[in-house]
């Protein structure tokens, strides 16, 4: 299953807490379309159905059946650059760095 730093559970938390979204929005990464290895990653209002849901410290991540399986043994991180994007990271295995 993947795991979540705290890095980026600081940023899910973070992006997800307009008080505007609904309760269970969180972060929606599937997989790439036509079998392709690329990730997408949105904010969601709540999980679709099939998908597998991450959770920790209040951080929500639903991950789509395909992404789920390119992920189960992968590291999510995060980071904020000094302008305010955010990069999130994929990197082997749990606490792995990239």
């Amino acid at each position: 299953m993947l795991t979540l730093t705290s890095g980026a559970v600081q940023v899910i938390r973070t992006v997800t807490a307009n008080p505007e979204l609904p309760p269970e929005t969180g972060i929606r990464i599937a997989s790439g379309v036509d079998g392709s290895q690329a990730l997408t990653l949105s904010v969601a209002p709540a999980p679709e159905a099939g998908d597998e849901i991450v959770e920790k410290e209040g951080a929500r991540v639903y991950l789509e059946a395909g992404a789920a399986l390119l992920l189960q043994d992968k590291t999510l991180d995060a980071q904020v650059d000094p302008q305010g994007d955010v990069a999130f990271t994929i990197a082997d295995g749990p606490g792995t760095p990239a």
